[in-house]
């Protein structure tokens, strides 16, 4: 289900990107392409989130250093799919994951012995790291537990 809301803000993002305002956005295009009402809110509350902790997600997609580009290694670049790491950029330009999340993401293919990481892989990854933010100051107010998290 993560995979679905980040997929839901990346499209929310990027049309926000082309001067939309959040009323604007034509809501029933993300209902014909299959995600349900409930993802669809999650992923507007995750959005009004980010926004009251005071962070800029329209940047021009500079959470990181201006001019940085990632060059994967020939060992990365062996498991990770050209259309895994274009998910990665696009990610990164969107400002949804910063460089240091990049490289995390990357990090954790690598160690995991992965052989191949395709799309599906990968925003499983990336949605794991977007929504595993530290905010233990704000406990009870989240969306989603954390990895660390218990149920008593």
């Amino acid at each position: 289900m993560q995979e679905k809301i980040v997929e839901i803000i990346v499209y929310l993002i990027h049309e926000m990107r082309h001067d939309k305002r959040l009323g604007e956005i034509d809501l029933r295009i993300l209902s014909e392409r299959g995600y349900t009402d409930n993802e669809i809110s999650t992923a507007f509350s995750w959005l009004f989130d980010k926004i009251n902790l005071g962070e800029n997600l329209l940047t021009d997609g500079q959470r990181g250093s201006a001019h940085s580009h990632r060059i994967l290694h020939d060992a990365e670049r062996s498991v990770i799919s050209p259309e895994a790491l274009g998910y990665l950029i696009q990610l990164r330009e969107l400002g949804l994951l910063d460089d240091m999340e990049v490289e995390l993401a990357i990090d954790r293919i690598m160690m995991a012995g992965f052989s191949s990481v395709g799309l599906s892989e990968i925003k499983s990854i990336a949605a794991s790291i977007m929504f595993d933010y530290d905010d233990s100051a704000r406990i009870g107010s989240r969306l989603m537990l954390n990895s660390k998290d218990t149920i008593h």
